[in-house]
């Protein structure tokens, strides 16, 4: 029930912003039955929702207005086999969508209003599934195809379908990165070169005092 209402909730605001917005010509709001609204045989005994349908030409974010009561609902499927059966209870969650119960046990019939977005292409079956497909079977049924069209509207998207994709750089490359010669020890290679330098003089100071102590040496022993 949450789902279903939730659904609703999202039909009937995209269809508001649809009315005000600039693209109504783009959209349409297709009235199921006309006049004659969404009923089985028993209650209107001249309806043909698949005449009504025949000739139409759906698009992907026109409206389907259902004008039915609390004791008809409004099952829409996408499996061929669930539309035959004019049963929804084994079907799953993402090919079927009951946007309005009837309650078999109500005494009071109320009038109620059903706005259904069509927001797949293809092959698209609608049915009353109440009363154990007794009012599917009385003519209350129907399929379409449809169409691409000027395809769904902002207001009908999934988010998560608007979601940015990521961007291939931030994958493929990679940034300039300056290592310093020591890593774990930065500093410059100037610094190193003087250290080097000043250790070469000196060990340089230290050969040549070696090197006039041994002339002394040989100095005093010619002496003698």
């Amino acid at each position: 029930m949450e789902q279903m209402a939730g659904l609703l909730f999202l039909s009937f605001s995209s269809l508001i912003l649809l009315s005000f917005s600039g693209s109504v010509d783009a959209y349409k709001n297709y009235t199921v039955g006309d006049s004659l609204g969404w009923y089985d045989t028993t209650v209107k005994s001249n309806v043909n929702y698949q005449k009504w349908a025949d000739g139409k030409n759906f698009s992907l974010g026109d409206f389907l207005i259902f004008n039915t009561d609390n004791n008809h609902s409004v099952v829409q499927t996408y499996n061929l086999t669930t539309y035959k059966l004019c049963d929804y209870d084994n079907s799953v969650d993402n090919d079927t969508v009951e946007w309005s119960s009837a309650n078999p046990s109500n005494t009071l019939t109320q009038g109620v209003t059903v706005a259904v977005p069509l927001l797949k292409e293809g092959p698209t079956y609608f049915f009353s599934g109440d009363y154990d497909g007794e009012q599917c079977d009385n003519g209350q049924h129907f399929k379409i195809t449809v169409f691409h069209g000027k395809g769904l509207p902002d207001s009908l998207k999934d988010p998560s379908d608007q979601a940015p994709a990521p961007n291939a750089a931030d994958y493929d490359s990679t940034p300039d990165t300056t290592v310093p010669f020591d890593i774990n020890n930065p500093h410059d290679q100037d610094t190193d070169v003087k250290k080097d330098s000043g250790s070469i003089s000196l060990y340089g100071k230290f050969l040549d005092m070696k090197l006039h102590g041994i002339l002394l040496l040989l100095g005093i022993v010619h002496m003698f």
